[in-house]
């Protein structure tokens, strides 16, 4: 049977750099999945998914893809819409994340890059990085952002998990409170020891 990589999970709350340092992993060579970007691709422009998000929600699509706005005000507060475009988006992203771990098969270590992990289960990795920053670096990143208001912000929270829990529940906490040398450091050490751990033929299951 052939060995497949090692998954590691990559998570963080908004305002965290995530974005960040899912770039480091891909510097130092580590494959990743992102799965907002895949999200983005199936429903932008000539995205395979239009056609049935149309038909399920007729006037929220378009030529450059969903118009997130009407969507958005589509299953906003709507639990029985919300769990109809989950059921139209979430097996076409396992589908990709599928193809991307078939592509990657030869390497050691890869990364899923998930914003909502903890919120949807961690079963699909092999352990989990969450990316952490003290409030108020958080809270200054996030408003200097185009349209987000304090109130935006607070409501984004709500919807997911804590920082705190996020990194009790963590294998690995990858801290960008420090200076960004300090923070690649960190993120090329966990390389080497995951990669070294895949090598070796370490088990893959560490306590996620």
């Amino acid at each position: 049977m052939s060995k497949r990589p090692f998954i590691l999970g990559l998570t963080g709350s908004i305002g965290m750099g995530k974005s960040a340092v899912a770039a480091m992993f891909r510097d130092l060579g580590v494959p990743v999945f992102d799965a907002d970007a895949c999200v983005h691709r199936l429903q932008g422009a000539g995205g395979r998914l239009l056609p049935e998000i149309e038909s399920a929600f007729p006037g929220t699509t378009g030529a450059n893809g969903v118009d997130r706005g009407k969507l958005g005000a589509a299953v906003f507060g709507n639990p029985g819409q919300l769990k109809l475009l989950e059921q139209i988006v979430h097996p076409a992203v396992a589908a990709e994340r599928e193809r991307f771990l078939a592509e990657s098969a030869g390497a050691p270590l890869v990364v899923f890059d998930i914003p909502l992990l903890f919120e949807k289960g961690t079963s699909s990795v092999d352990a989990v990085a969450v990316v952490s920053a003290p409030a108020e670096s958080q809270r200054e990143r996030v408003l200097a952002r185009p349209g987000m208001t304090a109130e935006k912000f607070e409501a984004i929270l709500a919807l997911q998990v804590p920082d705190a829990e996020k990194r009790a529940r963590a294998d690995f906490v990858i801290d960008t409170g420090v200076p960004l040398a300090e923070t690649r450091a960190e993120v090329a050490a966990l390389v080497e020891r995951l990669r070294g751990e895949a090598g070796h033929g370490e088990s893959h299951a560490m306590g996620t």
